[in-house]
């Protein structure tokens, strides 16, 4: 049994993941699907229910597969890697999903990069799935 945190911010990004997951989660693993936003003014009632529909993607995703899966939408004044580190050490995960963009070298030091930064950040392992740029 594994326990995967999968970190999702949009549909399309939901939907890349999940078909990622759907090739590799096995029928007694948990998938925790966490939305991590900063809350405040830098947070809106749209991003709210942005990150509720990327989170419900996942689930309708995994809906016929036989594995546990948990959500949870984060609105703490963190950084999404902060949220995801942290749940991960309250449930006691064995690895993360999360996507990948590729970027610029300037655009990763301006937008910073929450894949890049679980990497360098975790003891856990990551699964990387790229992203396709729209």
């Amino acid at each position: 049994m594994t326990e995967l945190v999968v970190g999702t911010d949009t549909v399309e990004s939901s939907e890349a993941l999940s078909s990622y997951l759907r090739r590799v989660v096995e029928p007694d693993d948990t998938i925790y699907v966490v939305n991590s936003l900063e809350g405040g003014e830098d947070t809106s009632g749209e991003d709210v229910r942005a990150g509720e529909d990327a989170i419900e993607a996942v689930v309708d995703a995994l809906e016929d597969l036989a594995v546990t899966v948990e959500t949870h939408q984060f609105v703490r004044g963190n950084e999404p890697v902060e949220d995801l580190m942290t749940f991960a050490q309250e449930v006691d995960a064995d690895e993360f999903v999360v996507g990948i963009r590729k970027r610029t070298p300037v655009g990763k030091v301006v937008f910073g990069s929450t894949g890049q930064n679980l990497l360098l950040g975790t003891d856990r392992p990551v699964r990387c799935v790229p992203l396709v740029e729209s």
